[in-house]
C-alpha cells in the first residue's frame, strides 16, 4: 500500500467481524507490522527491495510467529484498552496465532497486486498477483477505505448492542432489588 495506515481499514473490519475468533490487537498489529521493512529500507537508504523477504508468505510467517510469541507475553497489557473500547476478549495462544498469521497474510495479499518487487512465494522469483494498471493500487485503496467505513459501522452497532445489554442487566437487577 502507498501508506501503511490504509491497512488498518481491513484490519479493523476483519478484526471486528471475527472478534470471537481472533485476537483483535494482535490482528491490528499484524496488519501493519511487515511495513517496518520498507520503512527501514527507506530510512537507512539500503540497497534492498522496498518490499523484500518479509513481504513474502515465508518471511511473513516468520514475523507472525515472532509476533505471536511477543503478543502472548504482553497481550494482557492491552486488556484495559480493550475494555475501554468495549471490545473485551478472552485471550488465548490460538487466537493470537491465527490473528498474527491472517493479519500478515492479508497485508501481503493487499500489497502483491501493486508492487513489482514483492515475491509472495519466495524463493520463487515471481509475483502472480501483480496487476499492471494505469492507477496502481487504486482498487486496494478503495477497498481499504470502504473497509474502514464498514468497521466504523460495525463498531457503532457493537456499542449500541453493548449499551442495550447493559441497560437490560440494570433493569433485571432493579427488578430483583424491588422484590
Amino acid at each position: 500500500m502507498p501508506f501503511t495506515s490504509y491497512h488498518l481499514g481491513p484490519g479493523l473490519m476483519v478484526g471486528l467481524l471475527f472478534l470471537n475468533f481472533i485476537d483483535f490487537p494482535t490482528f491490528l498489529i499484524a496488519s501493519v507490522i511487515v511495513d517496518i521493512e520498507p520503512f527501514i529500507v527507506l530510512f537507512f537508504n539500503l540497497d534492498y527491495p522496498l518490499h523484500g523477504f518479509f513481504h513474502s508468505f515465508l518471511g511473513g510467517t516468520i514475523v507472525a510467529l515472532l509476533l505471536t510469541v511477543v503478543m502472548s507475553r504482553i497481550r494482557k497489557c492491552f486488556s484495559p484498552l480493550m475494555s475501554f473500547f468495549k471490545l473485551k476478549q478472552d485471550v488465548s495462544f490460538k487466537r493470537i496465532l491465527v490473528a498474527s498469521l491472517s493479519g500478515i497474510y492479508i497485508h501481503i495479499l493487499l500489497d502483491s497486486p501493486i508492487y513489482t518487487d514483492i515475491q509472495p512465494f519466495f524463493p520463487l522469483n515471481s509475483n502472480p498477483f501483480y496487476q499492471n494498471t494505469s492507477f496502481p493500487g487504486l482498487l486496494q485503496i478503495i477497498i481499504c477505505m470502504w473497509c474502514f467505513m464498514g468497521a466504523l459501522i460495525f463498531y457503532m452497532i457493537r456499542l449500541i448492542q453493548y449499551k442495550v445489554i447493559n441497560q437490560e442487566k440494570i433493569q433485571e437487577k432493579k427488578v430483583v432489588v424491588d422484590k
